[in-house]
């Protein structure tokens, strides 16, 4: 045996229990509640992603563009000051995808933490759908516009969602 692979031998074995953690994390995350998330997180995910073109269409297709050198991709030759412009609908789009953004993010990190501290399967899919289910109805609502409270409650779903699943976290957390 090398001396590198002794050393970590001896490390390991010096650390007591960091086998057998490891092979619990890896059978955690073999898990069908991580699998569960990890669906559900890449739906929301690309669902962002997804925003940053539905923004360019719409730039494009309003002609408003935020940069001056952003002019040069307009197709029509117009008079160019007139095409650096604020458009209501495409100020619409970018504030979904922010919104997208301050929810999202958070969803995601906190549902890792949630997901690999071992929840029922069942809890763990009624969170992921009805936060999911939220964010698609949050979507819908902002940029058909469908007429309030309707964003505002889906967008209130998504948070206690993310609340319920931090608690849960705190909850099992070994303080």
């Amino acid at each position: 045996m090398a001396y590198w692979q002794l050393a970590i031998v001896t490390e390991v074995n010096q650390r007591g229990n960091s086998v057998k953690d490891m092979a619990e994390l890896t059978n955690m995350t073999d898990s069908e509640v991580f699998l569960a998330f990890s669906t559900y997180a890449t739906i929301v995910i690309l669902k962002m992603i997804l925003m940053s073109p539905i923004t360019s269409y719409f730039r494009f297709t309003r002609q408003a563009f935020a940069n001056h050198e952003d002019i040069s991709l307009a197709l029509k030759n117009e008079d160019q000051k007139k095409l650096i412009r604020v458009d209501p609908y495409v100020e619409r789009v970018r504030r979904c995808h922010q919104n997208d953004l301050e929810n999202i993010v958070p969803f995601v990190v906190i549902g890792l933490l949630y997901a690999l501290a071992g929840p029922e399967l069942s809890s763990a899919l009624l969170h992921f759908r009805v936060f999911v289910g939220s964010r698609l109805c949050h979507t819908v609502a902002y940029l058909l516009p469908l007429p309030q409270p309707s964003r505002a409650l889906s967008w209130t779903a998504g948070l206690v969602t993310t609340g319920s699943m931090a608690y849960q976290v705190f909850s099992s957390a070994h303080l």
